[in-house]
């Protein structure tokens, strides 16, 4: 099985992009979302690490955006409870998917977490700033101090690119997106 891992700047793309590659995606972004409504251990052991930010279940988005940006190191303390369950439930699709000819990888601390391995395909996701916050503010949602700060988890760009096998640039424009993307994939595929 081919591991294709996307990587790039929060907002960048990343997603829009593992699945125009039309094969199973493990998004890391959507299993914490699922963990966060679904997993009744990880919130009492949320409660009982910040009681005063997490008080019902399911833990909602926002109770854990007001538990980091008022102290950044809760941050480490919901990484250190949450990235294990996300790790067992990346096994999981690992051993769903191993008969499939390639699967894609859009976990935001790809690096960050050691998740790489040697034979991976990385792809980088090169996007202008400008127009990366322009498209988070679409969103609507997101709040960009809560971003920044997320971001400053990651490893630098330069080197996430250094050690990509591919970069794509995204200028947010779908018809181009989804046409650099099929090459790729059929490069990778051999197709």
């Amino acid at each position: 099985m081919i591991r294709i891992a996307v990587v790039g700047e929060i907002g960048s793309g990343k997603t829009y992009v593992a699945n125009l590659f039309g094969l199973p995606v493990f998004n890391a972004d959507k299993e914490v979302a699922k963990i966060y409504k679904n997993n009744k251990i990880v919130f009492n052991k949320l409660k009982l690490k910040l009681p005063e930010f997490i008080s019902s279940f399911p833990v909602k988005k926002e109770s854990i955006s007001s538990a980091i940006e008022n102290n950044p190191k809760n941050l480490k303390v919901i990484t250190k409870i949450i990235h294990p369950v996300v790790k067992k439930n990346l096994r999981k699709f690992l051993r769903k998917n191993k008969s499939k000819k390639a699967i894609v990888l859009d976990i935001p601390l790809y690096f960050e977490n050691k998740l790489d391995k040697k034979k991976d395909v990385v792809i980088f996701i090169s996007s202008k700033k400008n127009q990366i916050n322009s498209a988070i503010k679409r969103r609507g949602k997101s709040n960009l101090k809560l971003l920044k700060r997320l971001g400053r988890l990651q490893k630098s760009l330069i080197i996430k690119k250094k050690r990509s096998n591919y970069v794509i640039k995204n200028d947010f424009k779908s018809a181009k997106l989804k046409k650099r993307v099929k090459i790729l994939k059929n490069q990778i595929l051999n197709i």
